[in-house]
């Protein structure tokens, strides 16, 4: 090497170190943005806005990040419970998915015990279900969780699903101020289609449509949101509902496919036989594709429909249906809501993204009213 070449090399030496501790202090600026990044994303995707902008975090990354140890899982917040406190029913629903196995229901102070339980760990919305929910005690077992629920727990909503059968105007009386949507299976404006289905007992009269407007005059009069739910089947997927719809002007017309759960309405040990009644991805389709007129239309395929619900049977068990059967967890007053929660199979990603939060409350459609 001559001695310019040397003289060259010599000269360009504290530049090239310069050079390396410039990378290397920009490898670590990079590197620790990285991070931070990652963690703010971790704490922001722990819960998904309504609108399904974000995806909740699941897995060792959520673990880590609620400080729980690597290869437990995260148990999901109960925000929206469905209770179904009893499976016995007037109606015979051929769909039906949620059969009389039992004639069981828990006595008001444990049912109590267990619902403190879950506003405890984060419940803001409940649902009572069924079966027939007003059929016990004519509706005063049903009152008084419903009381309990909005004036002792101050839950942000308190809601049930009925066949309206039972409901009489003295409950709203007595029960319609800690109410806050009641909502009311409806398949068919059609006497005939609602005979097939077994929505009702004996339907000539059309009883079964009849007792809806007159539950939603009560619901207008105690300022209680009126919301629809719709199975949809394959004695009912060619009928155009729309008119009687738009006429009622339900908060939500919830429109469902049917389900098949073995156990309770298909196999060998189910009390009922469903399958004359399920139809088809298409079908279902071309139900909602009839009715986009619609505006408070919300639907709910199988895929939506399966796993996105937490399901509390009445021994206050958590129902996994992700095998297409309803297998139970153990109960909550048993083992604590999250030891039960963590066997429920809840997709909590599938809740968010089919429109599980909502408006809950009735406060701003009292105005409407």
């Amino acid at each position: 090497m001559g001695d310019a070449t040397l003289a060259t090399v010599v000269k360009m030496q504290p530049a090239l170190v310069l050079w390396k501790w410039t990378f290397a202090f920009v490898w670590f600026v990079w590197a620790m943005a990285v991070a931070v990044a990652e963690r703010l994303a971790l704490k922001l995707k722990l819960w998904k806005n309504a609108s399904g902008e974000t995806e909740p975090v699941h897995g060792a990354a959520r673990a880590r990040e609620l400080g729980q140890p690597l290869g437990q899982p995260a148990a999901a917040t109960p925000r929206s419970v469905n209770y179904h406190f009893t499976r016995k029913c007037n109606y015979k629903c051929g769909f039906c998915f949620h059969t009389a196995t039992t004639s069981f229901y828990l006595p008001l102070e444990e049912a109590k015990k267990g619902l403190r339980m879950l506003k405890d760990q984060g419940m803001e919305k409940i649902n009572f279900s069924g079966g027939e929910p007003f059929i016990h005690d004519r509706g005063d077992h049903l009152g008084e969780l419903v009381r309990f629920c909005k004036q002792d727990l101050r839950l942000e909503s308190v809601t049930i699903v009925s066949n309206g059968s039972l409901i009489r105007k003295s409950w709203f009386n007595k029960y319609g101020d800690y109410l806050d949507i009641l909502a009311i299976s409806c398949d068919s404006f059609d006497n005939e289609t609602n005979d097939r289905i077994g929505r009702g007992q004996g339907n000539r009269d059309n009883r079964h449509v009849n007792k809806l407007y007159q539950i939603h005059d009560w619901c207008r009069e105690h300022k209680v949101c009126f919301k629809i739910n719709t199975v949809v089947n394959t004695f009912n997927k060619d009928e155009d509902m729309a008119e009687n719809i738009l006429g009622l002007n339900p908060m939500r017309w919830k429109v469902f496919q049917c389900l098949l759960l073995k156990g309770e309405n298909c196999g060998e040990s189910a009390l009922r036989d469903a399958e004359p009644f399920y139809i088809s991805d298409e079908e279902f389709q071309v139900f909602l594709d009839r009715h986009k007129s619609v505006p408070m239309l919300v639907p709910e395929g199988n895929a939506k429909m399966r796993d996105s619900y937490l399901i509390l049977d009445e021994y206050m068990r958590f129902l996994n249906c992700t095998e297409g059967w309803k297998k139970p967890s153990k109960s909550i007053l048993d083992v604590g809501v999250k030891a039960a929660i963590n066997d429920a199979g809840f997709d909590e990603a599938m809740f968010l993204k089919r429109g599980g939060v909502y408006k809950w409350t009735n406060e701003e459609k009292k105005l409407d009213w």
